[in-house]
């Protein structure tokens, strides 16, 4: 059994703002409450085939893992896999205009737990959903405040 989790949110500000803060790697760990660090192992801009390291704390456990932006459309979508980690698993941001002046962003995960992990990913779905809601939430204070 996999893993695929969707949340989404309404955050009042403009779709350009919420998707260029929350696509920039540099402030992952200002709405992200488990990841710790975030390092950029190719040139910036961030562009398709960009990698980046993750420094994370999940379930108890320190992740670390190396991203690849597999697709980017500013301001639109950012779907970024992991090229090495724990498990394979793919990230993908999405905006969205809603009301004026309100974005709605979606966040989804989804992947395939490997050895062990397959027994867990029932839980391990409902700890991601979690995690994200709370994080968009943040995000949400973030960027309204």
């Amino acid at each position: 059994m996999g893993v695929d989790v969707s949340t989404t949110i309404e955050i009042a500000r403009p779709r350009a703002e919420v998707a260029d803060f929350a696509a920039d790697p540099e402030n992952a760990p200002a709405w992200y409450k488990n990841i710790r660090s975030v390092e950029s192992l190719t040139e910036p801009p961030m562009t398709v085939g960009s990698r980046l390291r993750f420094v994370a704390r999940f379930l108890g456990r320190r992740l670390e893992y190396v991203y690849e932006v597999r697709e980017l459309d500013p301001g639109r979508r950012l779907v970024m896999s992991t090229a090495d980690g724990p498990f394979a698993m793919e990230t993908s941001y999405g905006w969205e205009d809603a009301e004026p002046g309100t974005t709605r962003m979606s966040l989804r995960n989804r992947g395939e737990p490997t050895g062990l992990s397959k027994i867990s990913a029932p839980m391990m779905a409902g700890a991601i959903r979690r995690a994200n809601q709370a994080d968009l939430r943040r995000l949400k204070r973030l960027l309204e405040a």
